[in-house]
């Protein structure tokens, strides 16, 4: 506790001392603030080249310097660079009336989606697109997943859990009598049913209607044991719109059948003796635990709304993504060269100071994009390449502004405050409406638009901080009487006091 004590009082007395220190020594404390997150940003982004540095340098000196080594963190790469499987399923729709059938493809889609982070693929691209033949695709790109076969595994067969009430004449519908799947209510009702393909005629489908309760309203499953014999039941407990929906379809079909269907089959076809209210009840069975917690594995990340088949798979061959990378790093690195000449060049000191700047910026953004982490994909790659121009932008209206300020005859820290406060709402209003843009992007578009919209925004945000902290910071600590005598270095007018 004491030592608390000393610690905390310490680091009072050594932040008193940063804040009320001169202006000029707080702008140095600021800067080494500053050259700490560029050398942390910089192992975290570059860990690889500096454990190789310091190997290298460890071999040359017989281990005599021994510098400590730091965890490489790899990029996350999408399909289109790393390579993966790509997997195309038709969604059958024939059944679900056309007002319904927008909300049961993206629940196909959110569902396939979520089933596939389960397992930590990066970044799926689940897509949904009509053909000319009026069919609905289901199109599941994954990237790093070279099998085929894994990849359709890790879909799986996810359950269609479908509730059904019959719509003509009160007539009993039978279940395969063999073993397989049985469904217990809470009300007790007990039904065995197959656990394989039911024979022709097991049941009257035309009798059978959908009703508004499926998977969807599935609030959890969850495996358990029988407490008489200690064999695995999966336990379904609906949320508040399944529930009352279950009680509902209870309610009106006393003295006749409720089906429920899992895949298509009937796994329960139990007569209703009364309402059931809570929407709970429990699915049991002669299968293993591993079952049992596969099923409700399956069912915890979602039933689908209409079943799928698949109708396409292939494997996409990360030999043109190397490529592309290699083109995109190369095109990035030119961009960023013709942009450090250009500022320099028209800016001088103030422009080499924003290179700098710009420089953190990129170690930062990478760092960011390994931690977060961030999927990167040609379109991402795009996006990231796309920011360093917004952050070039701010630099250039700060410049502007400061140039104007010295030319008024303004000494270098009060041009200085006067360029960035008036440069500022500009730069906030830009990049503010850049923001909305690429959040409206990263909530209402594909993943493949995500990628592009997520590198901005962060981009844009680290571009700020850069902007307004890293080059206001470094043109701080310039010494005003030096850059008297040197006004060349920030603009081509004397300086009017001189």
């Amino acid at each position: 506790m004491r030592f608390c004590i000393i610690t905390f009082n310490m680091s009072q007395k050594f932040f008193q001392r940063v804040f009320n220190s001169s202006p000029r020594r707080r702008s140095w404390w600021i800067f080494g603030a500053i050259m700490v997150l560029a050398v942390a940003a910089g192992l975290v982004s570059g860990g690889n080249y500096y454990n190789q540095f310091r190997d290298s340098l460890a071999s040359k000196t017989h281990n005599y310097v021994l510098l400590p080594k730091v965890k490489e963190v790899p990029f996350r790469l999408g399909l289109d660079l790393q390579g993966g499987t790509q997997l195309v399923y038709e969604a059958d729709v024939k059944d679900v009336p056309d007002s319904d059938k927008s909300s049961a493809l993206e629940g196909v889609r959110d569902v396939i989606e979520r089933r596939i982070n389960v397992f930590g693929v990066s970044e799926p691209v689940v897509q949904v697109n009509k053909t000319m033949s009026g069919s609905y695709r289901v199109i599941a790109e994954l990237a790093g997943i070279k099998d085929v076969k894994e990849a359709i595994k890790m879909i799986g067969e996810t359950p269609l859990l479908e509730f059904k009430e019959q719509s003509g004449a009160n007539t009993a519908v039978n279940v395969p009598n063999i073993d397989g799947l049985t469904i217990e209510t809470d009300k007790g009702a007990n039904v065995q049913v197959a656990t394989t393909t039911p024979t022709a005629n097991t049941t009257n489908e035309p009798s059978w209607v959908n009703t508004k309760l499926t998977g969807k309203h599935l609030k959890r499953a969850v495996v358990q044991f029988n407490p008489n014999d200690g064999s695995p039941e999966v336990s379904l407990e609906f949320n508040e719109e399944g529930a009352k929906l279950f009680e509902e379809i209870t309610g009106r079909n006393i003295g006749r059948q409720v089906a429920i269907f899992l895949d298509g089959y009937p796994i329960s076809v139990p007569n209703v003796e009364s309402k059931i209210s809570g929407g709970k009840a429990s699915i049991s069975g002669k299968f293993s635990a591993q079952e049992a917690k596969l099923l409700a594995q399956r069912l915890n990340t979602g039933a689908l709304p209409v079943p799928i088949s698949l109708v396409s798979q292939q494997t996409v061959g990360a030999t043109l993504g190397q490529e592309s990378v290699v083109n995109s790093v190369e095109a990035g690195l030119i961009a960023l060269l013709v942009v450090a000449l250009f500022m320099i060049g028209f800016y001088r000191l103030p422009g080499l100071l924003s290179v700098f700047a710009l420089f953190i910026y990129g170690l930062i953004s990478l760092s960011i994009f390994k931690l977060w982490p961030v999927t990167l994909t040609l379109s991402g790659i795009a996006g990231f390449i796309l920011s360093i121009g917004m952050a070039v932008d701010a630099n250039i209206l700060i410049f502007e502004r400061l140039k104007e300020e010295l030319r008024a005859g303004k000494d270098l820290t009060r041009a200085l405050a006067d360029g960035f406060s008036r440069a500022w709402p500009s730069i906030r209003d830009s990049n503010i409406t850049t923001i909305i843009v690429c959040l409206v992007l990263v909530l209402f578009s594909n993943s493949v638009i995500k990628g592009f919209a997520l590198t901005l925004l962060l981009g844009v945000l680290i571009s700020m901080f850069t902007a307004i902290t890293v080059t206001r910071n470094f043109l701080k600590l310039i010494n005003p009487k030096w850059l008297t005598k040197y006004h060349w270095l920030v603009t081509t007018v004397k300086n009017n006091k001189e």
